[in-house]
């Protein structure tokens, strides 16, 4: 199952970055610091080309701390481009992010020649919650929901800072099949796109071959090495006692259990991928693209040519 979900409000908020992308300095990107590479958006960075970006990541508090210094380091060594991490137990974040911004544009200052900087993100990052951070009181919808903020916002970080937030966004087609997985798992899409078992069983796939003890030290399932995912899932149930009248396991029930627990960070600070693994399916996903291409298009050509045969 691919997981796919961009409904009409986002391709509004697609429209509306780009008209307003002409007049900004600073582009920052709030990731999923569990999930950098998933959550970073491919159509942000096409429409945003040139511009100087900040890569914030955001919720490292649930991330990996080892994994989460290797984004940061991977991110800093692009060309134009700065990367801060930041959780709800930061003090001063707009210090942080005036500071990287002004960084990344030090030409522009003053009344004259405000800083103009768009802040762009996946749905259910925390945006909203930390532009409420920012200026000291609600001003944002925030919820547990993706989807939540529907337009966009202009707010006064400074004197001569300008900040545009904008809705939380996916893309059209998600070509790197981990990265939807990931996604699903972080909540950044909404519930109707997946298939909760499905993207549980992923989930446990890679907190299996990386974070085994933190799985038994939140579920006492003991040693699970060799045991497939499924049967995990079915450990997690009996555990947590979603158990059917017969003694079946409500698969459904275990799957929200693993999903809820990773989301809210009960199983322990977990990072879902590296930058050499997103890299490794980035490259994956990118040659496949690239081979179906091939085969529609050779297919396209057999059709014209039996077309023609039939017209002779």
């Amino acid at each position: 199952m691919a997981i796919q979900w961009f409904p009409g409000h986002m391709n509004k908020a697609k429209k509306e970055l780009e008209e307003r992308l002409g007049s900004i300095d600073v582009v920052i990107e709030m990731l999923d610091a569990r999930l950098p590479g998933s959550s970073a958006n491919p159509m942000i960075a096409r429409l945003a080309r040139g511009k100087p970006a900040l890569k914030v990541l955001n919720k490292q508090d649930l991330a990996d701390p080892a994994s989460t210094e290797q984004w940061l380091k991977w991110y800093r060594s692009k060309p134009g481009t700065q990367a801060i991490g930041l959780d709800a137990s930061d003090s001063a974040p707009a210090q942080k992010l005036v500071a990287a911004c002004r960084e990344l544009a030090p030409n522009r200052s003053g009344i004259d020649k405000p800083l103009r900087v768009v802040i762009c993100g996946i749905p259910n990052v925390g945006k909203s919650t930390l532009i409420n951070s920012l200026m000291g009181k609600r001003i944002a919808k925030t919820g547990n929901e993706p989807g939540i903020t529907k337009g966009q916002q202009r707010i006064m970080l400074a004197d001569d800072i300008e900040l545009f937030d904008t809705p939380g966004m996916l893309w059209p087609k998600i070509i790197v099949p981990q990265g939807g997985y990931n996604l699903a798992a972080s909540g950044a899409v909404g519930r109707n796109a997946l298939d909760e078992e499905e993207v549980a069983l992923e989930l446990l796939v890679y907190l299996m071959k990386r974070y085994a003890t933190a799985l038994d030290a939140r579920y006492k399932i003991g040693d699970i090495d060799g045991l497939q995912d499924w049967q995990v899932l079915e450990l997690i149930g009996k555990k947590r006692g979603a158990v059917l009248p017969g003694g079946r396991i409500n698969i459904q029930k275990a799957s929200e259990i693993v999903l809820t627990d990773f989301r809210d960070g009960n199983i322990g600070r977990i990072s879902l991928e590296l930058p050499e693994e997103w890299a490794a399916w980035e490259k994956a996903a990118k040659e496949h693209e690239v081979l179906r291409a091939a085969q529609k298009e050779n297919a396209r050509l057999e059709r014209e040519e039996k077309k023609k045969g039939v017209r002779k």
